[in-house]
């Protein structure tokens, strides 16, 4: 497996942040207001990727105090990592879609309500995608010292 690509994490958060400001356009007055609920849950779900991958690497690492991780777990692992990373940034462009649309619209009650949700929210997702970048990063198998990288 090859390890996420920021650049196809960024076009992720675009191409989701314009279609989802297009559709705004059309509908946003019949939608019910962003949910507040979506900035904890994003939270703690990063935070356990960040923690797992805090302790992934001190297993690989073979730091003491811990036990040998089984590579199965690492694999499960990465391919969490890799899959929270693109659900985040397609969610980032979700909540970056609204918060351009009700850009404008500030001056009334609602709009600004999910203007704060939506950023909320946004700032949630980058800090998910982070975390599981983090997560991925730190299941990579380390390079041993007498491996010659100049070979």
């Amino acid at each position: 497996m090859k390890p996420s690509r920021p650049g196809v994490l960024v076009l992720l958060v675009v191409a989701f942040a314009v279609l989802t400001w297009a559709v705004l356009q059309k509908i946003y007055s019949d939608l019910p207001t962003v949910p507040w609920t979506a900035i904890p849950t994003v939270l703690i779900l990063a935070m356990g990727e960040a923690y797992s991958g805090w302790m992934t690497r001190a297993r690989i690492e073979r730091r003491p105090d811990t036990k040998p991780v089984e590579p199965l777990a690492v694999a499960r692992l990465a391919a969490l990592a890799k899959a929270s990373a693109y659900v985040g940034a397609a969610f980032a462009g979700v909540f970056a879609g609204f918060v351009f649309h009700v850009l404008p619209l500030l001056d009334q009650d609602t709009p600004r309500r999910d203007f704060f949700l939506a950023g909320g929210s946004l700032i949630a997702c980058v800090v998910l995608v982070c975390a599981a970048l983090f997560l991925e990063h730190c299941c990579r198998v380390p390079k041993r010292p007498d491996d010659d990288s100049t070979a």
